[in-house]
């Protein structure tokens, strides 16, 4: 059963004419009536000329104007690099203790990096971290050993893209409370990826069929693809 606010919202706002999202930034964040400050999220449909599941999207992007969210960082890694983990803010750092607290079931964290090195023991937890999607991956600069930045880039607002197994890609560009230019760069970064994604994955005409703009809480509205100024 729909909420009382849910109602008072526009209907049918997925059969509009697409726009561009600077056009329909304002409309988003009018639609965002919860007391909480709302996600501005994205939402792709990969193109069915092709089959989905030849198409394996996962990869990570810096976004320019952060994300509005605290990660919480976990890094395993040798004795001799825990100072690195530590002074570019890891909340969590340790070695073979941790990777038992982990084996535990510990897994107080969002994000896990660590170091070639040490993924020989880590790479045995699969069963324990894959389902929560923890494995680090060198495709996503988890697994490096340059700790530094690797823990920089994950407190500093980065968002990670995949399609699920039906094509689907979900990510956020930022918070309502976010100014419009922030956003945008954000979306920027994020189509520019996608498009780095199509080459690598030589897709037969366009990756994206379709493409939706929402927040947390609101309705959805169809997005024009292409970079917004």
């Amino acid at each position: 059963m729909s909420s009382k606010r849910f109602k008072k919202l526009p209907t049918k706002t997925t059969e509009l004419t697409s726009e561009t999202i600077d056009k329909l930034l304002s409309v988003v964040k009018k639609n965002c009536t919860t007391k909480f400050d709302e996600s501005v999220d994205l939402s792709f449909q990969i193109n069915n000329k092709q089959k989905k599941s030849e198409i394996n999207i996962r990869t990570v992007v810096n976004l320019p104007g952060g994300t509005g969210k605290k990660v919480k960082v976990a890094v395993v890694c040798e004795d001799s690099k825990s100072s690195d983990a530590k002074t570019a803010g890891a909340d969590i750092v340790g070695s073979d203790d941790f990777i038992e607290k982990i084996k535990g079931g510990e897994m107080n964290f969002e994000k896990l990096i660590c170091t070639p090195a040490m993924m020989i023991k880590l790479s045995k937890l699969g069963k324990v971290l894959g389902p929560k999607g923890l494995m680090p991956n060198p495709k996503l600069g988890t697994v490096t050993d340059d700790i530094k930045k690797a823990v920089t880039d994950a407190k500093s607002g980065q968002a990670e893209i995949r399609n699920d197994k039906d094509g689907n890609i979900g990510v956020s560009i930022g918070k309502k409370s976010f100014p419009d230019d922030k956003l945008i760069k954000n979306f920027n970064a994020i189509i520019e990826t996608l498009e780095k994604e199509k080459s690598n994955n030589t897709v037969k005409g366009d990756l994206i069929r379709s493409a939706f703009i929402t927040s947390t809480m609101g309705v959805s509205y169809r997005l024009k693809l292409g970079k917004s100024i």
